[in-house]
Formats: structure tokens, sequence, C-alpha cells
């Protein structure tokens, strides 16, 4: 009797979120991560990342389904769901997020946003154009633009555009977090950091889900 073939693995899920991030450390040793995602598989939404003084990571997300593939894809010690608004006007950004107010106005175009704005957008996005760029990306502490997240997934980052901030405030359950500054200590939420120096990237993330 002939033994049945076992089944072909299904393919990888590949899952495309568009937007925005920006990431800025504060004087008060608080670093803050903000993903803004017009188009996404879970519709439009917005989340904060952020690393308290002490270490501790903690995501605000808007809904449980974000919270739970957030969560499962990177690295927090706590996970709040709450509303997560996000208003733009121009270059000025006014974020509400549970304890979290946050302000930013994005400055000028980067050289290396210059850079990102000339790669044609359907390259930038394709895995094998991650891999490549993702050596030289580590020029910049912190950045890669290929590598493995959790529970067995893959993403990579194709950054379309940088600017730098020219303004940022922030405060935690009404308390001042204060001037703006590098985000250091990296946060280490995922295999990848935000640039070092305050900054808003135009990006493309893609999460490979495993068959």
């Amino acid at each position: 009797m002939t033994a049945p073939r076992p089944s072909p693995a299904a393919p990888p899920r590949r899952l495309r979120f568009d937007g925005w991030i920006a990431g800025l450390g504060t004087a008060s040793g608080t670093r803050l991560v903000l993903g803004h995602w017009p188009r996404s598989p879970f519709g439009p939404f917005s989340d904060v990342m952020v690393a308290r003084p002490c270490g501790r990571r903690v995501l605000l997300a808007p809904r449980a389904d974000v919270a739970e593939f957030v969560a499962a894809t990177y690295r927090f010690e706590e996970v709040r769901v709450v509303p997560v608004d996000v208003v733009r006007d121009g270059r000025a950004w006014s974020v509400t997020a549970g304890p979290l107010r946050l302000r930013l106005r994005a400055g000028h175009r980067t050289p290396l946003g210059a850079i990102l704005r000339a790669v044609p957008p359907r390259l930038a996005t394709h895995p094998a154009w991650a891999r490549l760029t993702d050596l030289p990306a580590r020029l910049l502490p912190g950045v890669r633009t290929y590598g493995t997240a959790g529970n067995g997934r893959r993403e990579w980052y194709a950054a379309h555009d940088m600017w730098g901030l020219a303004a940022a405030g922030a405060r935690w359950d009404g308390a001042d977090l204060g001037r703006p500054g590098p985000l250091a200590p990296p946060p280490h939420f995922g295999f990848a950091q935000t640039p070092r120096r305050p900054c808003l990237v135009r990006v493309v993330s893609m999460v490979e889900l495993p068959g």
C-alpha cells in the first residue's frame, strides 16, 4: 500500500504596513517610538512603543487584535489597550495614547531622506533589496533593514523618506518628560531600532509569517 504524500507546507504570508515611524528620547530617560499606519492588514491604526527609564517596555495599542499581533512580533513587559489618536496638521503631529501626550513637528528632510526618495518603491520593498541594504544601514547605530522577529517571523523595512524633528514634547500621566534627545540607550523592542537622532520616517514594514 502506497503511503500518502505529505501535504505541502503552506506558503508564508506577507503583511504590509504602510505609514510613518517617529522615534525620540527624552531628558527623563523615557524613549518613544510612534507607528502611524493608514494602510495595514488591520485597517488604519497607530500604536506607541514606550521604554521607561527603568527599562520596562510598554506597548500602547488601540485594539486587542493589534496588541496581540504587535506583542507577538516585538518585546514588551506590559501591553495596554487604550485609545490611540493621531492628528496631523501639516508638519505638526499630536498624539494621545492612554497616559501619553506627544507633540511633534517635522523639520528639514535629512540627506539620507533625499537618497531614500531616489529608490523606486517597488524595489525598496523587495526582501532581496532589504538584505542588500542591511549592511550599510548598520553604519547608523541600531538601524537594520532585515531580520527576524518574534514567533518565527521575518521582517524588513523600506524607508522612503526621513525628516529631523524641529520640535517635540511629551507628558506621561501629566508629568513632563523633558526636552527631546537621542533615542538612547536602545530600547530593544525588536531586532532594529530607529535612528538615534529624533526623526520621522516614511516607511513600509513587511512582516512575513511562517507557513
